[in-house]
């Protein structure tokens, strides 16, 4: 159960408490995870069944926006949806690979003094958005290895290496991409108030 401040000018943004499944919440998840089933067929193959993918800067963007539970499902129904489509079926603990990291990413709505609305984004909201990537890509990581391992059997080694990999190039991703996009939105709400203000 989440809340949303009022919406301005075509955005909605995450808050405290109240009804999640607002009919703008269900359609930004619908939008998020097509985006996101969409975007991850744009893949380069960096190692055993893993691939660099720049759709992982959508969780970032739809977590940060929306909250951390749409965060989650836009990368639970979007990676989902993704299996179904390239593969025939879904492959679920990398499915809460993605799902964690955008449920992590709208941690950052936990900072009250953080309203990507107004722009307000400091050096520390900044420094806070990079530490919870970093925490939900280590969650996810071990969301995943426990899924392979222990409910679809494979390899330990195989795993880790696997695991490794997708952290590493999903947090260039992040880094490169997702952060300086939400970051770019800010600088444009910023200017978008203080030309309010002026008129």
């Amino acid at each position: 159960m989440f809340k949303v401040h009022e919406e301005k000018d075509g955005f909605r943004y995450y808050n405290q408490k109240k009804e999640f499944f607002s009919t703008k919440n269900v359609v930004a998840i619908g939008i998020g995870a097509a985006l996101y089933s969409v975007l991850s067929a744009i893949m380069i193959p960096i190692g055993p069944n893993t691939s660099f993918r720049i759709a992982v800067a959508l969780l970032t963007i739809f977590g940060v926006i929306f909250g951390p539970m749409v965060g989650f499902f836009v990368g639970f129904v979007g990676h989902a949806l993704n299996d179904m489509i390239m593969w025939g079926s879904v492959w679920f603990s990398w499915v809460f690979l993605s799902a964690v990291i955008g449920l992590f990413a709208g941690f950052i709505n936990n900072d009250k003094s953080f309203n990507l609305e107004s722009g307000k984004i400091t050096k520390k909201h900044i420094f806070k958005m990079y530490i919870y990537a970093i925490l939900g890509m280590i969650f996810a990581g071990l969301a995943a290895y426990v899924g392979d391992v222990y409910f679809y059997g494979e390899p330990p080694k195989k795993v880790w290496i696997q695991i490794a990999l997708a952290t590493f190039t999903n947090f260039i991703v992040t880094a490169s991409l997702g952060i300086p996009i939400i970051l770019a939105i800010g600088k444009s709400r910023r200017k978008h108030s203080n030309l309010k203000l002026e008129n």
